[in-house]
């Protein structure tokens, strides 16, 4: 075969030769590239006027218990450790603390909440009652006794959370059937199996209640 014809600007008669390709393309790898770093620059968000570390302190009022108490919480505390360790109302218990066993169950509102996996500075402003709370002075409320005539409880490190998950289903449902209570207590464990004694806790403690 004879030689290809080339022209002085590296282009062959019948299309482009391999220096004129790679000329080409640098020329659009570049462009490219710069076009690609302005459009990066222009769509990083302005920075904050101030990014809050989690070790700041700031103070909030929480209504725990009928009672409003002031407290300087660091951003990242949660509201179970602001029970226990702050305030001092230790009925509510620390479990796994990642929302799996329903230990340190409490109401916010009137419905049950994990108090692990709830920012204390998220409770501002909210009706929180804790196992403390159901208390009738110094004697139990309707569901911690039922829980106790029922024998609803082995080891007890549960039954915190049982009961107040117990409390907020009635809050909602004063008569609740029994399929009912099964799924107002579905989010608590009980590693001591006694859930037969649980459940007609439950339907005990909405008799008492209606007394």
């Amino acid at each position: 075969m004879g030689a290809q014809n080339n022209d002085k600007d590296g282009v062959k008669k019948d299309g482009l030769t391999r220096r004129g390709f790679f000329q080409i393309m640098g020329t659009g790898v570049v462009g490219a590239s710069l076009s690609g770093a302005a459009l990066a620059v222009a769509s990083q968000p302005a920075p904050p006027e101030k990014i809050l570390d989690a070790r700041d302190t700031v103070k909030i009022t929480l209504h725990i218990n009928g009672i409003a108490q002031a407290v300087l919480v660091e951003p990242r505390w949660t509201l179970l450790y602001i029970l226990r360790e702050v305030i001092g109302l230790t009925g509510t218990k620390e479990g796994c603390s990642r929302g799996e066993c329903g230990a340190c169950t409490v109401l916010m509102d009137g419905i049950p909440r994990y108090a692990c996996m709830t920012l204390a500075v998220e409770a501002e402003g909210v009706r929180i009652t804790t196992l403390e709370g159901l208390m009738q002075g110094e004697e139990l409320g309707p569901v911690q006794t039922a829980f106790l005539e029922e024998d609803a409880f082995q080891c007890g490190y549960c039954t915190p959370g049982q009961i107040m998950s117990v409390a907020g289903l009635l809050e909602k449902t004063p008569q609740p059937s029994m399929d009912e209570i099964r799924t107002g207590v579905s989010g608590n464990l009980c590693r001591c199996g006694a859930y037969t004694h649980i459940f007609r806790a439950a339907g005990k403690a909405a008799e008492l209640k209606t007394k």
